[in-house]
């Protein structure tokens, strides 16, 4: 029986997407509900999977542009029981007496588990040898045991040739493993821009020509929340499963700051201005296909906790390119944090259609004045970039203040950005 694989749609607007990469080869035995290839569409990137098993023939290429619904590979399921004798993957080997040393030296450690691979001799075993081996009642200990039982003998010897590392010597005064250098390589590589990778492209562009950007900066000293993480780090991480991140108190202060400045929460919509009364806040994440943007919803409701793991969840779906289109859509404000790759000042870009969006940065110890003392504190700077044809200047630098003064005394996110001492006298 013949399965054909298609391409599904990922979303209403989307009308073909990029196939990626195969992850099996033309001809190869592959499992049902095993991922097979990935296909880039404009947004993010999705795994396509074998709906049985059976030998895969491939109908595309890496790097097509596909029309969504379009064949894209087969599956023939008659070769399950006896496999096809030409697919390169499902042939069983016989075992010979020839065995390189890469295999002995594998075998004297114990190697990682792996569905395909032997616990004892780090051998590959295809899923069809791996069917034999059940049916003989094998285990991959009596596979490691005759594999150990072989001779390696002069013909496999003259049969293995050691790399040869080029080196080049550039002092011969200086010792040979000082002196060794990549050898000059002027070579290029082209490859085609994946869909994500242009779409990304085209809308920072875009931002750049069709809004009115400008970037707000100030300076935030992080010692109250580092205080704060360190006393009680290990009890949240005990009692909620995650640590304490600064991820979730920014996005915590900007959701406060967010209902005290509406303005910043708003979109244009052609002639009219379109206000949130809720909070759904992107976090920007680098994954392996580009920047991403999955959003948490309603996190103005949300506790730091709840938070802290929603974050956790949608950056690891980010980063194994499981995320949904319905997991980044419907934003109204975005936070960046470049300081995790060591970022120290930057202007980010307006993610469209928000108004606004907050960077983060690296947190670096340096002198700053307190009550006339030259002390020494860890700061960070943050920088609020905003459209100015919907959000004043003066609107966008009270909101940063008020998302730095509520970082800086983390009580005030329990009290709307006030004090409790305020809100006690009502004022």
């Amino acid at each position: 029986m013949i399965i054909e694989i298609k391409v599904p749609s990922p979303g209403e607007s989307i009308s073909e997407v990029q196939l990626a990469s195969w992850l099996v080869s033309d001809g190869d035995f592959v499992e049902k509900d095993k991922e097979i290839a990935e296909v880039d569409s404009d947004k993010a990137t999705l795994s396509l999977v074998a709906q049985e098993s059976g030998v895969i023939k491939l109908l595309a290429a890496e790097g097509d542009t596909i029309k969504v619904g379009a064949l894209v590979a087969t599956i023939d399921t008659a070769g399950v029981e006896t496999a096809s004798a030409d697919a390169p993957g499902t042939k069983v080997p016989e075992v010979e007496t020839k065995v390189d040393t890469k295999t002995v030296a594998v075998a004297e450690s114990p190697v990682i588990a792996h569905p395909a691979e032997s616990v004892e001799a780090g051998i590959h075993i295809t899923p069809l040898a791996r069917k034999i081996m059940q049916e003989k009642q094998l285990t991959e200990k009596d596979v490691a045991d005759h594999i150990h039982q072989l001779r390696v003998g002069k013909a496999d010897m003259l049969e293995i040739e050691k790399p040869v590392k080029q080196v080049e010597i550039c002092n011969p005064n200086v010792p040979v493993g000082l002196s060794e250098v990549r050898t000059a390589n002027r070579d290029t590589d082209r490859k085609k821009l994946s869909t994500l990778r242009i779409k990304l492209a085209q809308r920072l562009v875009s931002v750049k020509n069709e809004t009115a950007m400008l970037t707000t900066f100030n300076e935030v000293n992080m010692g109250a929340l580092l205080a704060l993480k360190k006393q009680y780090n290990e009890a949240f991480k005990e009692k909620y499963g995650v640590g304490i991140g600064f991820m979730s108190f920014f996005t915590k202060a900007v959701t406060e700051a967010l209902m005290l400045f509406p303005q910043v929460n708003a979109m244009l919509d052609g002639d009219e201005l379109v206000q949130f009364h809720y909070a759904d806040i992107g976090i920007a994440v680098s994954a392996p296909k580009g920047l991403v943007v999955p959003v948490v919803r309603s996190a103005e409701t949300l506790s730091l906790s709840e938070i802290e793991l929603k974050i956790k969840e949608l950056a690891k779906k980010a980063r194994e390119n499981k995320i949904s289109l319905d997991e980044m859509q419907g934003g109204t404000f975005t936070i960046t944090n470049g300081g995790v790759f060591g970022s120290l000042f930057s202007t980010p870009i307006i993610n469209p259609p928000q108004s606004a969006i907050l960077g983060m940065h690296n947190i670096v110890e340096r002198p700053i004045a307190v009550n006339g003392q030259v002390v020494v504190a860890p700061m960070m700077y943050v920088a609020l970039s905003y459209d100015h044809r919907v959000i004043d200047g003066s609107e966008s630098v009270r909101f940063l203040v008020k998302v730095k003064e509520m970082i800086e005394n983390p009580v005030r996110m329990l009290f709307a950005g006030s004090t409790p001492e305020k809100v006690l006298l009502g004022l």
